[in-house]
């Protein structure tokens, strides 16, 4: 892996409660660097591990700075207070990480408008607002970086035909983020999506997309952890505006052996992600 370091760096992250935006989260504070996260979950949830408290203290026993957000990346006075609380805790935001996300993958006929504006507010409204609420301190900074969660964009009709209203919120996600790497390429700013080839085990796989058997047959969220570190901390300007894929991302970083990643499953027996 590289070895340079997000050391001293500031993290704004959306979600990061549970799941790979905590995985994240953690591989960062290992570096020793500060973490703020704006995420709804601010009490236990009945079905869902983790809080947005809980998180920041596994983040402060990584060895990083916490600062625990409630708020809701629909809301723009959330945004804007997430932006101002950060720069007041921090100094400043070296990076923002596009995570929250809401999955519904209901056909057209079957999806009501409240899900459909629920996916869309949160997954590119939510990216495309965040980002834009950090940009001027992002601009301020040395090495401005943000990392959105979002697959691949493809016409192909297979994703285009199979849950459209999910696909298109999530395509967004990616859209908006390439669209701000080519916006601001001539001022610094590094901007790039990531996402895996497999189901990442996660509580929306194990809840929505096929139940525990999935969930084995998936990789831990540390893969993406990695790759999200491989990306933030590698070349300056090396990459923009691109669309990365956490196993390309490891594998020009050196690591060919993934079976850590997904203990006690055959590579070929590996669920593939709805969108590579």
């Amino acid at each position: 892996m590289t070895e340079s370091t997000l050391a001293g760096t500031t993290l704004l992250m959306s979600g990061g409660s549970r799941g790979i935006g905590l995985a994240i989260a953690l591989r960062a504070a290992r570096d020793g660097a500060n973490v703020a996260i704006l995420a709804k979950t601010g009490e236990p949830h009945p079905k869902l591990e983790g809080t947005v408290h809980t998180a920041a203290a596994e983040i402060e026993a990584a060895g990083g700075h916490a600062l625990p957000i409630v708020g809701d990346v629909r809301d723009d006075d959330d945004i804007m207070r997430a932006v101002s609380e950060t720069i007041g805790a921090f100094g400043g935001i070296d990076i923002v990480v596009n995570n929250a996300s809401a999955i519904n993958l209901s056909g057209t006929l079957d999806l009501d408008p409240k899900r459909y504006d629920l996916m869309h507010g949160i997954n590119a409204r939510g990216t495309f607002m965040l980002s834009r609420a950090a940009l001027p301190a992002l601009l301020e900074t040395e090495r401005p970086r943000i990392l959105t969660l979002s697959p691949p964009v493809s016409l192909d009709p297979k994703w285009l035909g199979a849950f459209p209203g999910y696909t298109t919120a999530k395509f967004g996600m990616s859209l908006a983020t390439l669209g701000h790497a080519a916006e601001f390429v001539d001022r610094g700013i590094e901007a790039n999506t990531l996402w895996p080839r497999t189901t990442i085990r996660t509580a929306a796989v194990q809840n929505l997309l096929g139940g525990d058997e999935v969930y084995r047959r998936s990789r831990t969220p540390e893969i993406y952890a990695d790759a999200a570190h491989a990306v933030l901390t590698g070349n300056p300007r090396r990459r923009n505006g691109e669309m990365l894929l956490c196993e390309d991302v490891l594998a020009d970083a050196g690591v060919t052996d993934l079976a850590p990643y997904s203990p006690g499953v055959d590579p070929d027996d590996l669920n593939p992600d709805v969108f590579v």
